[in-house]
């Protein structure tokens, strides 16, 4: 490679090394190595700005601002009081109902934001009904970050893929004539309860007289709660109708979420909401800095043509033998995504995969095992999920002690050696092997 490749893949991986470690906050790690990339000459500020994808930030800006409203209707708490009921007061029996109920929001919400809404009533719960906290807290923060790949609206790595491959919201459900990412997460998903429920949700005894739990399912303002929700699925359709409509989904994510303030602001005091300025303050706009740092980032390994020597080097592999290729794409990456940010790592990938289908090969099984791996495997640890670290931080104040780490990991490796082996055998037999020539 010549000298400014190894000063920008130098520069990359530092960056990255501190994003990991939290030597310093990651969002000014990654800001700080975007602007030395700058002013090495690696980009000019102009190319970092552009490969920021900006449609990508405006669908997380306004899914973000209808989910925060979403999350103070009251309707995840009655969803969560309906989980008790439906469970017929089995305790392991609601800790995977819980579990599935945060892994289908997050398929329309940012997972931590699913996390903070489900972990309010979810802890009482689990109090009431004689569970242990931190098993509670961990299997919705693994539901929640598992689903976000389901579809093109709950979390950054399916808009990345919108971003690179150009994939609509459709293609998460069906592509080329076979299940993509929404059947196949879903049938991992419940398998994946399944089995962790006969790992450590068995046993516990019944709670026969709901009523004495002292729990009711009540959502404050009907109106409010009614305004949110439709406003929400009707976002939500129009993505979906994004090819007919002919704009892009930032557009009408913030049309949704601008809309949906309107429309409360003149309702006033019958909704009793927070203010649009409040809204504002109340998005984490640290997040929104490092997935705009992140694209800027993967930029300059793109300006530097890095990337294209990546896909060089793995283009033989993927040539001689695809299957084995696709496995070893898959099964590395989840290692390496349970102990490095996972949004860094798929980003680098996709558009390694994409230099690669310049070179002859199909790139679509490739980009599925990267997503769906990159994701699953991102459980095992909170480094690789800021979400994980925000349901572990939960259950520790709630019940006044640290976790260690073997107590963690006693939940977290079962859980993502399972679900990973099973979306693995559904990638391959449905994705993988049809494209085997």
């Amino acid at each position: 490679m010549e000298m400014m490749q190894w000063v920008t893949l130098i520069v990359f991986g530092l960056t990255i090394l501190v994003v990991i470690t939290n030597v310093i906050d990651s969002t000014l790690a990654a800001l700080i190595g975007v602007a030395l990339m700058c002013w090495i000459g690696i980009m000019t500020e102009t190319d970092a700005f552009n490969y920021v994808d900006w449609n990508v930030m405006a669908i997380l800006v306004g899914i973000w601002i209808i989910a925060g409203y979403f999350g103070k209707s009251g309707v995840p708490s009655w969803l969560s009081i309906q989980a008790l009921k439906l469970s017929g007061g089995r305790p392991g029996l609601l800790v995977i109902i819980l579990t599935f109920l945060a892994g289908f929001i997050s398929m329309f919400v940012d997972n931590v934001v699913t996390i903070l809404m489900m972990a309010p009533v979810a802890l009482p719960l689990a109090r009431a009904i004689g569970l242990p906290v931190v098993p509670v807290i961990l299997m919705i923060g693994f539901g929640a970050n598992f689903m976000g790949t389901a579809l093109i609206i709950g979390d950054l790595p399916p808009q990345m893929l919108h971003s690179v491959a150009g994939a609509e919201f459709f293609d998460f459900i069906w592509q080329f004539n076979r299940p993509s990412s929404f059947p196949i997460l879903m049938a991992t998903f419940l398998i994946t309860l399944v089995a962790m429920w006969l790992y450590g949700f068995r046993g516990h005894r019944r709670v026969t007289d709901l009523s004495s739990l002292g729990v009711e399912a009540r959502i404050p303002n009907p109106l409010f709660a009614t305004v949110v929700v439709v406003w929400f699925l009707g976002t939500v359709v129009a993505m979906s109708m994004r090819e007919h409509i002919g704009v892009q989904l930032g557009f009408i994510a913030l049309t949704g979420a601008l809309s949906l303030v309107l429309v409360l602001t003149l309702l006033g005091e019958r909704v009793k909401t927070s203010s649009f300025e409040e809204v504002l303050q109340e998005l984490d706009w640290r997040a929104i800095f490092f997935y705009i740092a992140l694209f800027a980032l993967v930029g300059g390994l793109e300006k530097s043509h890095i990337l294209d020597k990546l896909a060089a080097a793995l283009r033989p592999v993927f040539q001689e033998n695809y299957a084995l290729g696709a496995t070893l794409l898959y099964w590395i990456t989840v290692p390496i995504v349970g102990i490095v940010e996972h949004d860094a790592y798929i980003l680098t990938f996709l558009h390694t995969i994409k230099d690669m289908a310049q070179g002859g090969i199909e790139p679509w099984p490739l980009w599925w095992m990267l997503l769906w791996s990159g994701t699953l495997g991102s459980n095992l640890t909170v480094a690789g999920a800021p979400a994980l670290y925000v349901a572990l931080s939960l259950g520790e104040k709630e019940e006044g002690r640290k976790v260690s780490l073997r107590e963690f990991l006693s939940w977290s490796i079962p859980f993502t050696i399972i679900c990973s082996i099973i979306c693995y055998a559904l990638g391959m037999l449905i994705w993988v092997l049809p494209y085997v020539k």
